[in-house]
């Protein structure tokens, strides 16, 4: 374990400063990107005492709560062996105090946060007790549970502690966790701790929340500010710590639950009964019976599922690459794809693994995926699409066209928003009550009779 003291001379934060200069691009936080494109329905923040939910991911919590996230702080310690050697404050007055801060820096970040006190022993949390209120919490996992905790190597004991129970619990259940660090940043630099800080995620702040975050730490006078003039009732947080939180970003250890899309291929053998349906049979011929011409040279199916409409697509192009953000999804589409050596299924999430060293593509299919993206995520795909699709290319389009309970876009904004950021032309659009399919090339759209010389 580090060893360390808190009022020792630290790593200035123009250390951090130009290691974040130097860091290689990427590694930044997509809270969304955990979720398949959605927020969470709920963030659990642990702290392991009053002050480290403002630390360590008081931005955070301020986004989520201001983006409608259900919120919910717990408090494992009242943190009352913060000044043990005070002689106007003993600990129960202490604890009383902090329990205050925190309530009060919760207003400021998440006025409808429900908060949590366990009264756990400051200095002597364990990770089985952790683990208890953890999965009390947690219950049986839900994948729309977003838990964030103290990073599990930062040096105090507590911290450890938590983060060690979180990450225990977390996996468990198969629940996305976020650790933050705190005291990393006063004990470490970026060059002892590279290989650790190579795994490092950023979440920007944007100004309000930044503030946000500023005035409720502000909150924790007990911490920032001597409690008296009297020796043992010294400041505990230095401005040379301090500094390190008021950067615009906070940092976060990443460990990933399995994607919405992965639970339900891993339960269910076909989710959507895509093989049984009669639906779902009939959709396939009528989306095979649009393709404008008989064969294409390089396909990209974007969301395979299990595979029923790669195989038919397979069968008419050269080449095939299909995408899914399931590892039982792509092995599944394998191996229905076993006996075809042309095509493949690859696991992936767009718009960020876009397989741009595959393309360009004549034929790229979007069926019932567009509306699991965020809208930001579908118009970064449709660029990409723009980019990666011939000058011949065909984009095929189809999508249910209920309630999408849960995600942000439904069918028809997706077919609305492709259609008018793509600059392509509608070459086919068959509309029904249960979904839209769509056909789009680049302009002019040439049907196929003209294209055979018949007109």
């Amino acid at each position: 374990m580090v060893s360390f003291t808190h009022d020792g001379e630290g790593t200035p934060e123009s250390h951090w400063r130009r290691w974040e200069q130097e860091r290689e691009a990427g590694g930044n936080l997509q809270v969304e990107e955990l979720f398949d494109g959605r927020l969470p329905a709920r963030f659990l923040l642990l702290a392991a005492h009053p002050d480290d939910e403002t630390l360590g991911a008081g931005g955070l919590l301020a986004r989520l709560s201001r983006e409608g996230v259900r919120c919910d702080v717990v408090v494992l310690s009242d943190g009352e062996a913060s000044h043990p050697g005070s002689p106007t404050h003993p600990p129960h007055r202490l604890a009383e105090l902090r329990r205050t801060e925190v309530a009060d820096a919760l207003q400021i970040l998440a006025p409808a946060a429900q908060l949590t006190f366990e009264g756990l022993p400051d200095g002597g949390l364990g990770h089985d007790d952790v683990a208890a209120v953890l999965r009390r919490e947690l219950g049986d996992g839900d994948s729309l549970t977003l838990v964030a905790a103290p990073w599990r190597h930062d040096g105090h004991p507590d911290h450890d502690a938590a983060g060690s129970a979180a990450a225990e619990v977390c996996g468990e259940l198969d629940v996305p966790l976020l650790e933050y660090p705190i005291w990393l940043w006063h004990w470490g630099t970026a060059e002892d701790s590279a290989d650790q800080l190579a795994t490092l995620s950023f979440q920007w702040l944007d100004a309000a929340d930044h503030g946000r975050k500023g005035t409720a730490l502000a909150a924790h006078l007990s911490q920032t500010l001597p409690l008296s003039d009297a020796p043992g009732d010294e400041t505990l947080l230095s401005p040379g710590i301090l500094e390190h939180f008021e950067r615009n970003f906070e940092s976060f250890f990443v460990t990933r639950g399995s994607s919405t899309f992965e639970r339900l291929h891993r339960d269910r053998a076909d989710p959507w009964e895509v093989a049984e349906r009669f639906y779902e049979q009939r959709k396939r011929a009528l989306t095979m019976a649009a393709l404008p011409r008989r064969r294409f040279c390089r396909t990209l199916e974007i969301g395979c599922s299990v595979g029923a409409l790669t195989r038919e697509l397979a069968a008419v192009s050269d080449n095939l690459l299909a995408l899914d953000t399931s590892e039982t999804a792509v092995r599944r589409t394998n191996e229905a794809l076993i006996m075809d050596e042309a095509a493949t299924a690859r696991l992936a999430t767009v718009p960020r693994d876009w397989p741009r060293e595959d393309g360009p593509f004549d034929l790229i299919v979007l069926s019932e995926t567009g509306y699991f993206l965020t809208a930001d995520q579908l118009d970064a795909v449709v660029d990409l699409i723009k980019a990666s699709l011939d000058d011949d290319g065909v984009l095929v389009l189809c999508h249910w066209r209920h309630p999408i309970e849960g995600w942000e876009l439904d069918g028809d904004a997706v077919h609305e928003r492709v259609r008018r950021l793509s600059g392509l032309e509608t070459l086919v659009l068959h509309t029904e009550e249960d979904f839209l399919l769509e056909v789009l090339v680049p302009a002019p759209a040439s049907s196929v009779a003209r294209r055979e010389g018949l007109l």
